[in-house]
């Protein structure tokens, strides 16, 4: 018999914050980059991005090396612009959500992402609601930062044991199916958000809706 949920750990791009595979691809595009769609996609990330999601190379490098692979010759601020058009709206009711859950769960971010991607949700952000995003977190763990990314063990096994969570106790939402495994694998409860599913339509009255917990 599975424990009552404590804590719950959010993937971010998906769930928290709108993302657009199409976007960018139509903005690679766009600058001549043809071939981004066999570089980049949502089920498969060629070894450079994940390079980058876990801080094995600089943004420069990442620039250098995705100006060779896509033939285009483009300036950092265009080339960044244009990356970070998989960023799409963050919605004030799933903000609203986790200041309301906050009060009666421990709450941690669990995001597969980089450094340039993170400037900027993180200032878009502050610009949008007055205050800084992570501190509606007992702790945020970006890949980029922790130096691994789901769906490998070692960064749900991170953030449990940096914490001291009782997987049992903990509930994992993520839009990724293949990362949702991994944390059944270890024993944390999940739920997989569909798409057609809000995360806010998880919660009734700041509380989780525990029939829905796998």
């Amino acid at each position: 018999m599975s424990g009552q949920i404590k804590n719950i750990i959010f993937d971010f791009g998906g769930v928290i914050i709108d993302i657009s595979h199409s976007n960018v691809e139509k903005a690679f595009r766009n600058l001549g980059a043809h071939n981004f769609e066999e570089l980049f996609s949502k089920a498969i990330q060629s070894e450079l991005f994940q390079k980058l999601e876990t801080g094995q190379i600089t943004d420069s490098e990442f620039r250098d090396t995705l100006r060779t692979l896509t033939g285009i010759d483009v300036s950092d601020e265009i080339l960044d612009d244009t990356w970070n058009q998989i960023i799409g709206d963050y919605h004030p009711p799933r903000i609203d959500l986790l200041r309301t859950i906050r009060q009666h769960y421990r709450l941690y971010i669990l995001s597969n992402t980089n450094h340039i991607h993170f400037e900027f949700y993180i200032r878009k952000f502050r610009e949008e609601f007055g205050y800084d995003f992570v501190s509606l977190f007992e702790k945020t763990y970006w890949s980029f930062e922790i130096g691994c990314r789901k769906p490998d063990d070692s960064p749900y096994l991170h953030v449990l044991n940096e914490n001291r969570l009782n997987p049992e106790e903990t509930l994992f939402i993520d839009d990724s199916i293949q990362n949702i495994k991994t944390a059944q694998k270890l024993n944390i409860r999940t739920i997989h958000l569909n798409q057609e599913t809000d995360v806010t339509d998880l919660f009734e009255n700041g509380r989780v809706i525990e029939k829905i917990i796998e």
